[in-house]
């Protein structure tokens, strides 16, 4: 079971910084102007081999005029109430203002491990200062410097420690593990419902029904897998859920421990910013992707209908159109098999290995009839192609001078790989490596 750490705290005390620091990215903006992060980053993290999530969230304001500072703290709440872990982060430079106060006061009522990270701290003077947060009383003070990572070992070292010991649920190892993931209300709990021929899943009009992540054996017409229906909105006293984040932070564990997402989308609502997040989660986490265009039975529908909705699907998750797209209903059980098998597919292509010489065959012909363009009057020769051992669909090409190789030509071997190898729904990652 994957964890989840989120860095909370008042506006411009380093935790964008801090955030690329345990990241090893540059994916937050890091400005000196306060509130510049106002959505949230999503990414991942290892420490002596243990992985974790990070949700870097926005800075804590109270009493602002602001609209988005409002929306920011619906964010810190959600983020505090659905991570394992809590990195509060403070300035030594600041001391402890009003907000910390604030942030401290809700921190103190939480039941998880809360880390007072004290940011900025790079020479002794400033441990002394540091020792100010003492008072708190959220416990230990942890001196660091997002900048330099000085301290940020001894931090990590404690979080890892404070993961919380979870069950191990009874899941048999080497089955494939399905996910049913999407928007609150989308028709998850329905289509599962559906497959199984059981009323497992509570279904209701309302969004968010489901609050935990259900496994189920689907074991039938010679299929053996796990089928996980993801999570949806809890309700919190006190708190004014942003749905949108929620489903999204309720997806990433989902998403990470699965083979193949299954995204479902609501016909009647089209592509949402909402279904993007996670799509981009599935890619981002190298799992198989199925889109269900679920509902597909309360949309007026005339012969172009299907050819119009995909070709709005594919451009929006254009680069990686080479996704299957099953529009189906899982009220009147339309194409819901159809839905499963393709999934079941998607599994086969993601753990496909092909023959290196097969490989050789098709893309040194490819990369003959359309070379590497020459840097710098340099000619770039690719040799070899051999398929990576590694859970997903990785390739490495070697040649005399990779560096020089850039993105186009890059998505044209992938394109060569996609057509004359079946890897729909797959993502693949290339490499050029020195010969």
């Amino acid at each position: 079971m994957s964890n989840i750490v989120a860095i909370v705290g008042r506006p411009n005390v380093g935790k964008s910084t801090l955030f690329n620091r345990l990241t090893e990215s540059r994916k937050a903006i890091v400005n000196e102007t306060a509130g510049v992060t106002r959505d949230r980053n999503y990414g991942k993290s290892v420490w002596n081999g243990v992985d974790f999530s990070v949700i870097d969230t926005g800075g804590y304001v109270v009493n602002s005029d602001d609209v988005f500072e409002g929306e920011i703290r619906k964010q810190v709440h959600l983020a505090i109430d659905e991570a394992d872990v809590i990195l509060f982060a403070v300035d030594v430079e600041g001391g402890i203002t009003d907000l910390d106060q604030e942030v401290a006061q809700i921190l103190r009522r939480q039941e998880k491990p809360v880390f007072v990270t004290v940011n900025k701290v790079d020479n002794n003077a400033r441990i002394l200062e540091a020792h100010e947060f003492y008072g708190l009383g959220l416990g230990d003070i942890y001196c660091i410097s997002a900048m330099n990572g000085s301290g940020t070992g001894d931090l990590l070292d404690a979080v890892i420690d404070s993961f919380p010991k979870k069950d191990k649920e009874e899941v048999e190892e080497g089955i494939p593990r399905f996910a049913v993931v999407g928007r609150p209300n989308v028709g998850k709990s329905s289509f599962i419902n559906s497959l199984i021929g059981v009323e497992r899943n509570i279904v209701t009009d309302v969004a968010g029904t489901t609050r935990d992540s259900i496994n189920t054996r689907y074991n039938k017409y010679g299929h053996d897998f796990y089928l996980v229906d993801t999570a949806g909105l809890r309700k919190k006293a006190k708190v004014n859920e942003d749905v949108e984040f929620y489903s999204v932070l309720r997806s990433v564990r989902t998403i990470e421990e699965s083979d193949v997402i299954m995204l479902l989308i609501d016909a009647t609502r089209g592509v949402e910013a909402q279904d993007m997040n996670i799509f981009n989660l599935a890619l981002r986490n190298k799992k198989g992707v199925v889109i269900l265009v679920n509902k597909w039975d309360l949309v007026e529908k005339d012969n172009a209908s299907v050819n119009k909705f995909t070709e709005q699907v594919q451009e929006k998750i254009a680069p990686f159109t080479d996704v299957p797209i099953i529009f189906m209903s899982a009220l009147t059980k339309q194409r819901i098999f159809k839905a499963l098998e393709t999934a079941v597919k998607v599994f086969e292509n993601r753990k496909q290995r092909l023959k290196t010489s097969a490989l050789n065959d098709v893309l040194l012909e490819a990369i003959e009839k359309y070379p590497p363009p020459s840097v710098k009057g340099k000619y770039i020769k690719i040799k070899y192609v051999t398929q990576l051992p590694s859970p997903t669909p990785t390739f490495a090409l070697f040649a005399n001078l990779p560096q020089y190789i850039k993105d186009p030509y890059r998505r044209y071997i992938e394109n060569q790989i996609r057509d004359n190898f079946d890897f729909t729904g797959v993502p693949i990652q290339i490499f050029f490596r020195k010969k």
